[in-house]
């Protein structure tokens, strides 16, 4: 909201969901707003429905700020706050009715609905940018949609994770400014293009990672390793990928984050091994583990299977 113009805003749509921690209580992101009064009897909890069409300095005192955004909603002029039917669940009828008239959606998802959440994105043909657990990307939901250029990682890069706010006192990582912390493994995602996506990833040669990567020899084994069941190369690190080799490669998802479409190809996935979309086998020994890559009888973590793009 408070940067609806900066952003050339046309409406911005939003909904709660109940029982919502602002439904019927105090605003307190907006300063002076007060507890609504209690009805006598059980309260009554709604899910609401914002719609900004309009934000300026409402009360004149020279800037714009979410204090504005509340005396705007209060009075209805422009903009609308008005109880949902329902009880704002994304796969109501009322929740799709907006999603309908939206061009853009920016949202983090219930991670537990997260598959059906994008699914229902796609059927309706929309623009998003979204919250998601990183091991949902090598899913065979959404793998098949980053594999296609159809869905890709958004401008935050993936290490690290997201920070969220905890109520749960017996799981915090860290207390920031007296608030309980919570690190979790998710990402951003969309299919929103962006100038990121398309720089190139420096690389070396094999022959200067050999000699000179940080992970030239890890663990007392050498970079580049074949696959017992698959005709690639083993790159554990995205930072050893060779510059100058034109087989197939098997890189750790965290790759999907550096991913450039102009730069390489992705194959698929060791699920894909599994279904048969890739390769036969470099050794038939194995048909029996086809459930992720081997190297030396080890199984490995999951890998993308990618080349580098003929220019």
């Amino acid at each position: 909201m408070l940067n609806f113009n900066k952003l050339g805003l046309k409406q911005l749509i939003t909904t709660s969901y109940k029982p919502s921690p602002v439904a019927n209580t105090q605003l307190g992101l907006f300063g002076d707003d007060k507890t609504l009064t209690k009805s006598k009897g059980r309260p009554k909890l709604t899910a609401n429905r914002f719609i900004i069409n309009e934000v300026h300095d409402i009360d004149g005192d020279g800037e714009f700020n979410l204090k504005d955004v509340a005396k705007q909603l209060k009075a209805n002029k422009h903009n609308e706050w008005t109880p949902l039917d329902g009880d704002g669940d994304f796969r109501s009828d009322e929740c799709i009715n907006l999603l309908k008239q939206s061009d853009i959606v920016v949202t983090n998802p219930p991670f537990s609905l997260f598959l059906e959440y994008v699914k229902q994105l796609f059927d309706y043909n929309k623009k998003f940018v979204i919250i998601g657990n990183k091991n949902n990307v090598t899913s065979k939901e959404i793998f098949p949609l980053i594999k296609a250029n159809k869905m890709w990682s958004g401008k935050t890069e993936w290490s690290g994770g997201l920070w969220f706010v905890t109520m749960d006192d017996g799981d915090v990582d860290k207390v920031i400014d007296g608030v309980n912390m919570k690190n979790v493994p998710a990402i951003w995602l969309t299919n929103l293009d962006h100038g990121r996506r398309h720089q190139p990833l420096p690389l070396m040669t094999m022959e200067e990672n050999l000699k000179y990567s940080k992970h030239k020899e890890i663990k007392g084994k050498k970079l580049y390793d074949k696959y017992d069941n698959y005709n690639a190369i083993e790159v554990p690190f995205t930072d050893s990928i060779p510059s100058d080799y034109d087989g197939v490669m098997g890189v750790p998802s965290s790759f999907l984050d550096k991913y450039n479409p102009d730069q390489f190809e992705i194959l698929g996935s060791d699920y894909n091994i599994k279904e048969g979309l890739l390769p036969k086998l470099v050794n038939p020994k194995w048909t029996g583990k086809l459930d992720r890559g081997y190297v030396n009888n080890k199984r490995l973590y999951t890998r993308i299977f990618l080349k580098h793009k003929k220019k």
